[in-house]
């Protein structure tokens, strides 16, 4: 893998429309180049046959069956409503005619 060069950290930062300091452009050079060494080693792994993943750990989410059943809320919910309209909920008008 080439080198980053200062030029080619400059290149980026316009590109991103980034205004780097001058005394930063070494830093930024150096930080980068570690990056793609990084990623250079990273490529270098075998993962042949490891399925893709969106996270280091699998998550499961803990469900129930969605089973229909009778309630007896009704009339504690619509008791509970600011205005209600027989088995209604009343509420203001928000549309012109």
């Amino acid at each position: 893998m080439s080198k980053i060069t200062a030029d080619d950290v400059r290149k980026v930062a316009t590109l991103a429309r980034l205004d780097l300091p001058e005394e930063k452009i070494a830093t930024y050079t150096g930080q980068l180049e570690r990056i793609l060494d990084y990623v250079a080693q990273l490529e270098s792994v075998d993962t042949e046959g490891v399925p893709p993943t969106t996270r280091a750990v699998e998550v499961v989410n803990v469900t129930r069956d969605d089973v229909v059943s009778a309630t007896d809320v009704r009339e504690q919910l619509l008791n509970e409503a600011p205005q209600r309209e027989g088995d209604f909920f009343r509420v203001p008008k928000i549309l012109a005619d």
